[in-house]
């Protein structure tokens, strides 16, 4: 009687060795499939060669935010009826106005400048930002609200720009593929941002020389407009790409496949 009882235990421990294995592999099968999916070598040297021209855009970007060649006002050239004359130049934070020698000005111009000439140069900041004050440029005061807003826009791009770049730095540092799609709305955002502000910065300027018609000036949105520009549209084709690297298949050879299969 005691030989079949001390068999019968060694047989349900067994089972129950048993049973406990197949719930630990069932268990392991689980976890392994809720791992997220690992990139690719050849995926992960196309995120960087993406983020790279992502940093492009965003090193464009605070070069032109901290600049002030945002736009140029110039007056005529002979305006003062002087050896001298005088233009002046500004961005989101900060103005200048340079006396430039007319001597110096390329005799088909007709305004004063570029601003590259030598001359005397009285820079300020703007006081938008502090009490409120507008500033005035050649009797021409500047439209704050709009101004503000521009400079709203670029600080909000550059946020975002922050914000996606962590992003990237997260997915190649785990390597996986999920953090490329909130990557693709920052970039994508900040680019159509940046964009905005330029298209707000230029009403500014309008309203600015709408705001006093005593003094004739010529305008023009000068070099850091273009940056920013630049790095608005390189935004938006980084964040493509990343969205297109999100993706678990090329769309591209996807098409090819169909189109292949539709000719054969």
């Amino acid at each position: 009687m005691w030989s079949n009882f001390f068999i019968q235990q060694e047989e349900d421990g067994r089972g129950g060795m048993a049973a406990m294995g197949g719930a630990g592999s069932k268990g392991g099968r689980g976890a392994k499939r809720l791992r997220p999916p690992r990139m690719s070598d050849s995926q992960e040297g196309k995120i960087k060669l993406a983020f790279f021209i992502a940093i492009i855009g965003v090193t464009l970007t605070v070069l032109g935010m901290g600049t002030e060649f945002w736009a140029e006002l110039s007056q005529p050239k002979h305006f003062r009826n002087n050896q001298t004359c005088e233009m002046a130049h500004y961005g989101l934070w900060k103005s200048c106005v340079r006396t430039l020698w007319v001597s110096d000005i390329d005799p088909e111009r007709e305004s004063c400048g570029p601003a590259e000439l030598p001359g005397e140069s009285n820079c300020t900041f703007f006081k938008l930002y502090t009490s409120g004050e507008n500033t005035v440029i050649f009797r021409k005061s500047t439209e704050k609200g709009l101004h503000i807003a521009a400079a709203m826009l670029a600080l909000l791009s550059l946020f975002l720009m922050v914000m996606g770049s962590v992003c990237i730095t997260m997915s190649l540092s785990k390597s996986v593929p999920f953090f490329l799609k909130p990557a693709t709305i920052c970039f994508v955002i900040s680019g159509v941002l940046v964009l905005l502000s330029i298209i707000v910065f230029h009403q500014s300027v309008l309203a600015l020389l709408a705001s006093d018609h005593s003094i004739p000036l010529h305008h023009e949105l000068s070099w850091s407009v273009t940056c920013v520009g630049s790095s608005g549209v390189i935004l938006v084709f980084g964040g493509l790409m990343f969205l297109l690297l999100s993706l678990p298949y090329n769309p591209l050879e996807k098409c090819f496949r169909q189109q292949s299969s539709s000719d054969a």
